[in-house]
């Protein structure tokens, strides 16, 4: 073989990039190619006039690959830094981080669901090209250089630096590995039929070598041409459209074009630097290559690439395009010009034969042969006569032609072809067939598209004299499944054929396909019709696509249409989409393009949710029929599935007009199944209105930041996707869905709120606004950090909106203020979750860490432990306490039994609180051991859990605070127990106490009287008492009026016992403290402990200033039945009023003030329920030291314990009044 002379002249350059040209592709529509570069850019250049017509900028680091799907509607790129980037057309649609390191290679599966990537990181990854997540396992194979789908998509090729490894595409099971090449494999590419897969080499191995599909082994031996120099590595390998030429590129700065059917180098086109890519065009008749020059260079492909077995002469193309009379006049001037032209003489041999003048054929064979015998002119002798049906003698001639073949094997393999079409001109169909197959099975090496074409068309003239449509019907589909029609460029390889047949190569493909639609119409088979034309459109080119308009406008076609179309019908009633989409295609494009046929497509789409497939069906139906409803009804189906509200919105208010202005009465009456858009604004503004009422004035935006006001979350959460499809799908539906306007208003708008300890500085409002919390310019700021993680973990808690005490009140405002420290109880109970930062909580903490937290000794965090629905606590590293990842910490024993042996609140406390003022005592003694930074707020922070709002008045200090609170609870609810209390009595009146702390001693506990001894009682008294006297003392009791406060002065009813000796028992104990022996009228005598300093009296040294016990009348001591009304549960707002807001507790619990009583029961009358009474009476219970002021009205005499009394005896008259005290 001759030494080839490089080719150094390329037709043209695409200059632009600036780097390295990694990769290059074509579209289908041979109008565009795209490149992918180390500048980080793709370019989209025009073919034709070689412009760019787009820079792609999206990338952040070298472009090392990039992809274009099969329909050319999708670009895929990748990068060095692991990223891949999808463009629509030249649009950046999606973004994805797919790879810890570079991807070296991409490749969408033939039918473009998928999308393959691999890269140096050694894994290759499988992305679904709807949503864009990644599909399936991926697949661990070591450092990936190149993957390839095989044509049918069954199989996946993945060269590594190891091995070549084959894998099934669907399932991911390994299917085979071999060594490939002595070092790296760097390239791989199939041939279009997938029986051959091809793999390049690096420097130390730059061979290309085959392989077989079927057994994995390496077909005859490796490619030799590419040399070591430069970086010899063979980045890149293409095979043109044919399947018979193959393009290599190298790091040796050349590209060679080889001969797929014998391994021969036919081309050398040199360049300038070493090569990255290669391609071919669309139509193979150009090379594009890139690399380090920057640049792609375009090659023409040489014409004599695809070798001609015939010789070309002068009528050669008049012979091609079918112009028989000017080919035979020009042959027959090169006759008359040399009478000894054998060859001329073979040729017009061929024309007369296709003429049908067999005689004249034979006759010009003859000379030729008599001239000079030649392989020419015994294939023209044998070609007349199969057409005169003179087979033995037609044989003959073709066994002497392969004389003339010089042992050329790609000669012999064509001369067989020729004889088996002539034979099967010849009507020896069964013949020719076996031939063609055992001419393909037995040189497998050989020329196998050529005997796939040939097969095809003796199918196709088989199926067209077939006597029934089965048998037709199965001749084209043999034709059809050759393999042969999926290359577009057949009739350029195989014009010997056209030549001496007259072959309709260009329409071979569709001329099959169409026949085999209407033999299976004809048969009968409908559903086979279909799919038969499904795989027509899947499989021809866009030139093909334009034909079938013109076939689709036959009558045969029409019929075919209408079948389509009743069965898409059919199919659309039970919902099986699939098929009346498959259907109504079919029938648009038999021709068939009414609105109805449209319209039904875009119900099936959108019932596949193919979105935008039914948006381009409707509005052809809205082109077609612009005065109906309907059009604009399925393009707002098609828009709102698509996600794209504001047009479906938009759309959906165009449909309204249109049933609005219908002609007809039914039409109209439509719209009565619909909500108007404002309507529906209106109702869930409403929504919104009152899911705020429980929520901050102001909130932090867990994504951005930024402190947002009422008015700014609304206009966030109208902007939302969210808001946009609940607008979008409720004005679909003629009443309104307020539980799913509810639902997505509150999952919206629901936040997070943060209970911690505040740490010296924090993060204030003025710090904040205007800025986000994650800017680092806010780093400085104390406190931040612990802002932005709270901020964070709500956020990956699914919260749009977080709220901390530090940053989301303006402390600066006093209304404001005032409306934040009355309504923080609501806004913790009715967030979504409340987040507990325990900074002094490390990760490595055990079980009673919690406990021993500060957090559990300020003032504030009792309401935001007790009020939430959901709490979670979190170490000061952010993790969960003790790695507790119930999804509610108020649900887990272990920290619920922690925090009740710290608090004293009891879990079953907790799960049924309400804000109310009954149990105050209770309630102010798990308050009564904290402490907050401002004094005020130990009791601004009690007004949530008593649900009382009262005025915040900072520096007003703790003791008139307290007061406020307690004189509030006492006037509201009747419930006095709050006044047992030790310790210093405050300023605002002197029996409540100056300090929380006075409730820390727990509440008296006085023996409860078993019922067996109360009816023992009662038995007694009733032999010793008159029942007028117990009855006349029960009525007294009963109609006492409740406590109430007027101008810090309480009016307590009681039960009043007169001193008449004060002595000292023991002198000052360390300190200031006295204790005093007290007895009074009726009462046995009692011990008091008191800072207080008194004067000692008795009868006999008597004193002015009168002091009296009192017993604080309680209601519950006449048992009298529960009268309150079941209220259905129910959440409660911010405006908290307690149950007592009629000022008479309706069952007032029991209380420390006058022992207990087992429970209700039913008391037969009331002369029993005063003896009862005087029983209770007779029972110790706690008093009041009071001494007179000079004004007549009382204070208290505070003790640092329980002072208990008991009468000595209840027979005795008892001083029933209600005292004033100071």
């Amino acid at each position: 073989m001759s030494q080839l002379i490089p080719n150094t002249t390329p037709i043209r350059d695409f200059k632009g990039h600036g780097g390295n040209v990694r990769a290059v592709a074509v579209f289908p529509d041979m109008r565009r190619m795209v490149t992918g570069s180390y500048d980080k850019t793709l370019r989209l250049w025009d073919l034709e006039t070689g412009v760019v017509l787009k820079k792609m900028e999206g990338h952040s680091s070298e472009v090392l690959t990039l992809a274009v799907s099969r329909d050319g509607q999708i670009i895929a790129s990748a990068d060095y830094k692991g990223k891949i980037i999808v463009w629509h057309g030249e649009s950046l649609i999606q973004s994805i981080k797919a790879h810890f390191n570079w991807i070296n290679s991409l490749d969408f599966s033939p039918d473009g669901t998928v999308l393959v990537s691999g890269s140096q990181d050694g894994m290759a990854k499988f992305w679904c090209t709807k949503t864009w997540q990644m599909q399936g396992r991926l697949v661990d194979c070591g450092y990936v250089n190149c993957v390839r789908h095989s044509p049918s998509g069954g199989l996946l090729a993945i060269a590594t630096n190891d091995n070549i490894q084959i894998y099934n595409s669907g399932t991911r099971e390994h299917i085979a590995s071999f060594k490939g090449h002595t070092e790296r494999n760097l390239s791989l590419v199939w041939t279009p039929d997938g029986t051959r897969l091809l793999s390049g080499g690096n420097n130390d191995d730059p061979t290309i070598r085959e392989w077989d599909s079927l057994t994995w082994q390496q077909v005859g031996h490796p490619w030799n041409g590419h040399t070591q120099a430069g970086t010899g590595n063979i980045r890149a390998i293409a095979i043109d459209p044919t399947g018979t030429l193959v393009a290599s590129a190298s790091g040796d700065m050349h590209v060679r074009l080889w001969r797929l059917s014998d391994r021969q180098t036919i081309a050398i086109f040199k360049h300038s630097s070493p090569l990255s890519s290669v391609t071919f065009s669309v139509d193979g008749r150009h090379i594009l290559s890139g690399g380090t020059h920057n640049k792609i260079s375009e090659w023409a492909v040489p014409k004599d690439a695809h070798s001609k077995i015939l010789a070309i002469n002068t009528a050669r193309d008049a012979c091609i395009t079918g112009d028989l009379p000017n080919a035979e006049e020009l042959l027959s001037q090169d006759i008359h010009t040399d009478t000894n032209d054998y060859t001329s003489y073979a040729h017009r041999s061929f024309i007369m034969s296709r003429k049908h003048a067999w005689d004249h054929a034979l006759e010009d064979a003859i000379k030729s042969i008599s001239i000079q015998p030649s392989l020419i002119g015994y294939i023209s002798k044998g070609i007349a006569l199969c057409r005169k049906d003179h087979v033995r003698e037609a044989r003959a001639a073709f066994d002497v032609a392969s004389m003339f073949t010089n042992q050329d094997s790609k000669a012999t393999h064509f001369l067989l072809l020729i004889k088996a079409i002539a034979l099967f001109n010849a009507d020896q169909h069964e013949e020719a067939m076996l031939l063609v197959k055992e001419l393909a099975a037995a040189c497998p090496n050989a020329d196998l598209l050529g005997c796939r074409v040939v097969e095809t068309y003796l199918h196709v003239q088989l199926g067209t004299k077939a006597l029934c449509h089965d048998e037709a019907a199965d001749h084209f589909t043999a034709a059809v499944n050759t393999g042969a029609l999926l290359s577009s460029l057949i009739h350029q390889i195989y014009e010997d054929l056209t030549m001496l047949f007259g072959w309709n190569l260009v329409a071979l493909c569709l001329t099959a396909h169409q026949k085999r639609c209407q033999a299976f119409l004809l048969a009968g088979k409908p559903d086979k019709a279909l799919e038969a034309y499904k795989y027509m459109m899947d499989t021809i080119d866009e030139s093909a696509k334009a034909s079938c308009l013109v076939w689709s406008n036959g009558k045969s076609a029409q019929e075919c249409s209408a079948l389509f179309v009743t069965n898409g019908d059919a199919a659309l009633d039970v919902r099986d989409y699939d098929r009346p989409i498959d259907l109504y295609s079919a029938a648009i494009t038999l021709n068939s393009a009414s609105s109805i046929v449209f319209a039904n497509r875009s119900k099936a789409k959108l019932g596949k949710m193919l979105w935008m497939e039914a948006l381009l069906d409707a509005q052809k139906v809205i082109e077609l029929d612009s005065l109906s409803y309907l059009g604009y009804n399925l393009k707002y189906a098609a828009l709102h599935g698509a996600q794209r509200y504001d047009e479906a919105i938009q759309t959906f208010q165009t449909m309204l007009s249109k049933l609005d202005d219908a002609p007809d009465i039914q039409t109209q009456e439509l719209r009565q199944q619909y909500l108007r858009p404002s309507e529906v604004e209106r109702a869930i503004r409403w929504v919104i209105d009152a899911q705020l009422e429980n929520a901050p004035l102001r909130v932090l935006d867990t994504t951005t930041g930024l402190l947002c006001d009422r008015e700014a979350q609304i206009s966030a959460f109208k902007t939302s996707t969210e808001y946009k499809e609940l607008l979008s799908s409720t004005i679909t539906h003629p009443d309104l869905d307020t539980k799913r306007i509810e639902e997505v208003v509150r999952r919206n708008l629901q936040f997070a709120m943060l209970s911690h300890r505040w740490e010296g500085r924090e993060p204030l409002l003025q710090d904040i606004q205007g800025k986000s919390v994650y800017d680092s310019e806010l780093d400085s700021v104390g406190g931040m950090k612990k802002l932005r993680s709270f901020c964070k973990t709500a956020r990956d808690a699914g919260h749009n909106w977080a709220w901390s005490d530090t940053c989301c009140i303006d402390k600066t405002n006093n209304v404001e203020l005032h409306e934040s420290v009355n309504s923080m109880f609501s806004w913790y109970h009715h967030c979504a979750l409340t987040v507990v930062y325990l900074s002094d909580v490390p990760p490595s903490s055990k079980s009673g860490s919690l406990a021993k937290s500060a957090w559990n000794t300020r003032g504030w965090t009792v309401q935001e432990f007790i009020a939430p629905k959901i709490i979670l606590f979190f170490q000061n590293n952010w993790t969960l306490y003790l790695g507790d990842r119930t999804p509610n910490h108020k649900e887990s024993v272990a920290i619920m039994q922690e925090l009740k042996d710290a608090t004293g609140i009891d879990r079953s406390a907790i799960a049924t609180f309400r804000p109310s003022m009954n149990d105050a005592r209770e309630k102010l003694y798990w308050a009564s051991a904290r402490v907050t930074t401002r004094q005020e707020d130990i009791a601004y922070s009690l007004f949530g859990i008593f649900g009382v709002r009262l005025p915040v008045d900072y520096g007003e200090k703790q003791d008139k605070a307290l007061g406020r609170l307690l004189q509030e609870i006492v006037a509201r609810s009747s419930d006095i127990t709050s006044l047992d209390w030790v310790g210093k009595p405050s300023e605002f009146n002197s029996c409540l106490p100056a300090s929380i702390t006075s409730y820390q001693v727990p509440p008296c506990k006085l023996p409860v009287l078993p019922e067996d001894e109360m009816q023992s009682s009662v038995s007694s008294l009733r032999k010793t008492v008159a029942v007028d006297f117990a009855s006349n003392l029960y009525t007294r009791l009963r109609n006492m009026s409740a406590p109430r406060f007027a101008t810090q002065r309480l009016h307590l009813p009681c039960i009043a016992f007169n001193v008449r000796e004060v002595r000292r028992v023991s002198g000052p104990a360390p300190g200031t403290q006295f204790t005093y022996r007290v007895k009074a009228d009726g009462l046995r005598s009692l011990d008091i402990t008191t800072e207080e300093f008194l004067v000692q009296f008795w009868p006999a040294r008597p004193i002015e200033r009168k002091f009296i016990l009192v017993r604080p009348w309680d209601r519950s001591l006449l048992e009298l039945p529960d009268f309150v009304e079941f209220v259905e549960p129910s959440d409660f707002g911010d405006n908290m009023e307690s149950e007592e807001d009629d000022g008479m507790s309706p069952s007032s619990p029991s209380h420390d003030w006058s022992g207990d009583y087992p429970g209700k029961r039913e008391v037969v009358d009331q002369e029993s329920q005063a003896f009862r009474l005087l029983v209770r009476l007779g029972q110790p219970f706690s008093v009041i030291l009071l001494a007179q002021q000079r004004s007549g009205e009382y204070k208290r005499i505070a003790s640092d314990h329980d002072i208990i009394g008991q009468v000595n005896d209840v027979r005795d008259p008892m001083d029933i009044r209600t005292v004033e005290i100071l």
